[in-house]
């Protein structure tokens, strides 16, 4: 692949600032899921090892991003509090590392997220104002830096971000080799691609024979677009029920790490999202929001006949969904 060339984390620098990140997130666990119903899903000899990062302090892998970023802020800035975009998860991490870290969050949401992930912000002490839409909500941030003075901590973009999400990769093959096995192939999905980005980093540095497979909804398909324009691409609207994977557009260093590091991205539709939804529920007993599902539709469709009979990894990236939400969802 003729992939961009930048400054990559190394596989040094992700431990250094894994061991930097220390209890503010967790070594999340991985599990080799044996189960009728998926073997029928994926085939009979594949072998499907979840990372389950659902069980991420604040329910999914934004803090490790959003970490990295705020613990290098100085006093000052500190005390001044960050702001950011978000649909749900980004901002709940916000909230969670402000708290942490002694200081404060602003964040910006779009009208139409869910109302269980507003809450949320709020009660981890987040000021949250709703705006139309996600490109009106970039907008509205840089205004907030401009008059505030806050930190704009990026949902996905930034050399201290991938450093952050790469240590997903760095556990999930640390896990694997201690589990004295080993992966064809890692699947993870793509909002704006921070967290493939990292993940492809790590996986590929350490396990070089190991496939990285990026997935994205049919209807939030800004990686996908730019690998094939070979420059970043935006969208002008998110038209998927994985809300938390509706990054408007992809930005420069994200794009250059998944480029070089990544080897295809594949679409899943919403209905695909739900099956998945639906078989991990069954399956691993996990209850996930949409993005969390998204990894294993594509096992699940796109890929099933190429990773047939090999060992896969899966990121279940989140769950930070309401009831209401996942039961309706799940239903046919």
């Amino acid at each position: 692949m003729n992939a961009p060339r930048m400054e990559a984390p190394t596989i040094d620098a992700i431990r250094a600032n894994r061991a930097r990140l220390g209890e503010f997130v967790i070594t999340t666990p991985i599990r080799l899921v044996v189960d009728d119903a998926l073997a029928a899903a994926v085939g009979a000899l594949t072998r499907v090892w979840l990372k389950e990062e659902l069980f991420q302090r604040t329910g999914s892998f934004k803090p490790r991003g959003a970490l990295s970023v705020m613990l290098d802020l100085d006093a000052a800035a500190l005390q001044r509090g960050v702001t950011g975009v978000s649909a749900g998860n980004h901002a709940i991490s916000l909230g969670y590392c402000a708290r942490r870290l002694g200081t404060t969050a602003k964040v910006v949401m779009p009208k139409n997220a869910n109302p269980f992930r507003v809450q949320v912000c709020r009660e981890l002490g987040a000021t949250v104002e709703l705006v139309d839409n996600v490109h009106d909500a970039f907008a509205r941030v840089k205004e907030i830096e401009a008059t505030e003075g806050r930190t704009f901590v990026h949902p996905y973009e930034g050399p201290k971000t991938a450093l952050g999400t790469a240590s997903v990769g760095l556990e999930f093959i640390d896990q694997i080799r201690e589990a004295g096995a080993s992966l064809d192939a890692v699947i993870v999905a793509a909002g704006g691609g921070g967290l493939t980005a990292g993940v492809a980093c790590a996986v590929k540095q350490m396990s070089p024979g190991t496939a990285v497979y990026v997935v994205e909804p049919e209807g939030a398909d800004t990686l996908s677009r730019s690998f094939k324009a070979g420059t970043p691409q935006s969208i002008d609207a998110v038209r998927t029920i994985a809300d938390s994977l509706g990054a408007p557009r992809c930005e420069p260093y994200s794009f250059a790490l998944n480029r070089r590091f990544v080897d295809e991205v594949v679409l899943v539709s919403d209905d695909q999202i739900r099956d998945a939804m639906r078989l991990l529920f069954r399956a691993a007993k996990l209850v996930v929001e949409p993005a969390g599902a998204a990894a294993l539709a594509a096992l699940m469709y796109p890929l099933r006949s190429r990773l047939e009979g090999k060992s896969v990894g899966i990121v279940v990236c989140g769950a930070n969904i309401d009831a209401e939400t996942f039961a309706k969802q799940l239903l046919p």
